[in-house]
């Protein structure tokens, strides 16, 4: 009883220990942003010109000089005594410092980064640039992060758990930073090349020249390539080999970048064939869309390429994931395109006489189809299934059943969005048109959410027949092992588990060293005793087996297999009992 009443206390003691972590993280990351609020404060009315430091705004002085002169020495404090814990590895390994260094590392660098920024791009415009409150709050924390990451790059304090966090974050924040402002600046100049300089508003002495706003999206393009640069190259993200780094990779680079990339192809090629085929508003009209389009197609795309060369480095299963996840994103541009033209068709085939609007939609249906079919094509390469089983890869199959169960959701949805137009039309309600044109829509969704669904669950049916042709034919899988031994069982229960799957159950023996087994009953010796237990299981088919470790002989312990018949125990035995 008292051996039983003392088992908890580790148990409270760890949980003890993880509470007064988590309080003692949250106070210092607490007490770190008001000493860098603070601090931001008092710059800025140094930064300031011509203001009397106490004589205006007397409440926001006194609040950052209460900040800066008391919670920066408790931060301070607080910080020291966490520092000194540190020595222990149990400190450095508990998963509270690791997510403090990233929080106030991904906090500090996010602000800092952008008030920066911000400050260069004040000084671009004709207003008197005001820049004395970014650059103080930028200063400030830009402080506290150099200082996070001196301790996140410390060769002996620094996190063991979540360690490549900030440089994924980094990275992530840089690229998107980058990229976005790149497309700005981009489709700036191309909207100003394409339209022509005389529809630009003239320049005033209360306007701002078009080149302006492109020079204030690219401070703020370089400035986030910068950040990117340093936390891919010279942070190490792009020599980390853990699951989040390739997790960010494929979701930033490849999922997002493919997203916006496919999308600005698609209104490149959608305002082009408008030139051509739909000419019903005005050439500058049709035109305005086509700079911000290509600069999204040409940025992303960049973008796009390099995370799909970038796998190359990275593991079998990475690159994979990459294909499918560009496959998925072609995909889904493809069967939207397939239900808009559908739409479109059903529309011209209620009127025929339609005008620009159902023009303009086919030609929507078309450009979607036109840039993500060929993609769709060159990642999934359909003309190639797998031909055998080691050719289906589990991302493979995962893919399809998620694609599956998507798809006929939608499809589902669909379904019920047209029974209930049919019905709304069978109960006479005349406000919506005729049957045809009510239904169109869903009905396009509804067809091609049906051939996605279809498609991907007869590849599911044939991959799984492949599958199942290739597993090993004979009786039912062993499900529990009754092991009777007097030897070390651990290493032997755990090869059987790990061969098998089964559960094993454990006897220990009572007559350990008694008795000669018969001639020739052992295996021979040479392999351990936990591999000769799972070559002793191979082949045998029954559900539940007794296998018997020992007596030991001088050559080896014996091994004897005996299946069992599953099933309820005989009455006639009970009755005995």
């Amino acid at each position: 009883m008292n051996a039983q009443a003392r088992t908890p206390a580790p148990v409270a003691g760890s949980a003890l220990i993880a509470l007064r972590r988590l309080i003692l993280y949250i106070l210092l990351f607490a007490l770190m942003v008001i000493a860098a609020v603070g601090l931001s404060g008092l710059l800025e009315r140094l930064f300031s010109e011509g203001t009397v430091l106490a004589a205006t705004d007397v409440a926001g002085l006194a609040r950052s000089l209460a900040f800066t002169l008391i919670g920066g020495p408790l931060a301070a404090l607080l910080w020291w005594a966490v520092w000194r814990r540190l020595d222990d590895a149990a400190e450095r390994a508990s998963a509270g410092w690791g997510l403090y260094l990233t929080a106030v590392y991904a906090v500090s660098l996010i602000v800092a980064t952008a008030s920066l920024l911000g400050t260069a791009a004040s000084f671009v415009g004709p207003q008197e640039p005001r820049w004395s409150s970014p650059l103080s709050n930028g200063l400030a924390w830009a402080a506290v992060w150099f200082w996070h990451r001196w301790m996140w790059r410390h060769p002996v304090k620094h996190p063991v758990n979540l360690e490549d966090v900030p440089a994924v974050i980094g990275t992530v924040f840089g690229l998107l930073t980058g990229a976005f402002a790149a497309v700005i600046a981009l489709g700036g100049l191309l909207d100003v090349a394409i339209r022509g300089f005389t529809s630009l508003t003239p320049l005033t002495s209360g306007a701002e020249a078009w080149w302006q706003s492109v020079l204030r999206a690219l401070v703020w393009a370089i400035g986030g390539s910068i950040v990117w640069w340093w936390h891919w190259f010279r942070g190490g993200a792009r020599r980390l080999e853990t699951a989040l780094v390739d997790v960010a990779l494929i979701s930033v680079g490849i999922f997002v970048a493919g997203i916006m990339a496919l999308g600005g192809a698609a209104v490149v090629v959608f305002v082009l064939l408008r030139t051509i085929f739909d000419r019903g508003e005005s050439m500058n009209e049709l035109l305005a869309p086509l700079g911000a389009a290509i600069a999204f197609a040409a940025i992303w795309s960049l973008v796009w390429r390099y995370h799909r060369v970038s796998e190359t480095r990275r593991s079998a299963a990475t690159r994979r994931a990459g294909l499918l996840v560009t496959s998925g994103v072609a995909l889904a541009a493809t069967a939207s395109g397939i239900g808009v033209v559908i739409n479109a068709a059903l529309a011209m085939a209620v009127s025929p006489l339609a005008g620009g609007g159902t023009r303009t939609l086919l030609l929507g249906g078309i450009s979607s189809l036109l840039v993500g079919g060929p993609v769709w094509w060159r990642a999934w390469s359909p003309e190639r299934p797998p031909r055998s089983a080691e050719a289906v890869a589990p991302g493979r199959r995962v893919y399809l059943v998620v694609f599956f169960g998507l798809s006929a959701a939608v499809a589902l949805i669909a379904l019920l969005v047209i029974g209930y137009r049919i019905f709304e039309f069978l109960l006479g309600d005349v406000s919506g048109g005729s049957l045809l044109d009510r239904v169109r829509a869903p009905l396009g969704l509804l067809v091609a959410a049906g051939l996605v669904a279809a498609y991907h669950f007869a590849l599911w049916r044939r991959e799984r027949a492949l599958l199942a042709a290739a597993a090993p034919t004979g009786g039912p899988r062993i499900e529990g092992v009754t092991l009777v031994t007097a030897s070390d069982h651990e290493a032997v229960s755990t090869a059987i588990t790990a061969a098998t799957g089964a559960r094993v159950t454990v006897w220990r023996r009572a007559d350990a060293g008694s008795g000669t087994p018969p001639a020739g009953a052992g295996l021979p010796s040479g392999p351990g005793l936990a591999q000769r237990a799972v070559e002793a299981l191979s082949g045998v088919t029954a559900t539940h087996v007794l296998l018997v470790i020992g007596p030991a002989t001088g050559r080896a312990e014996r091994i004897e297999v005996i299946p069992l018949e599953t099933g309820e125990p005989s009455k006639q035995w009970l009755r005995g009992r």
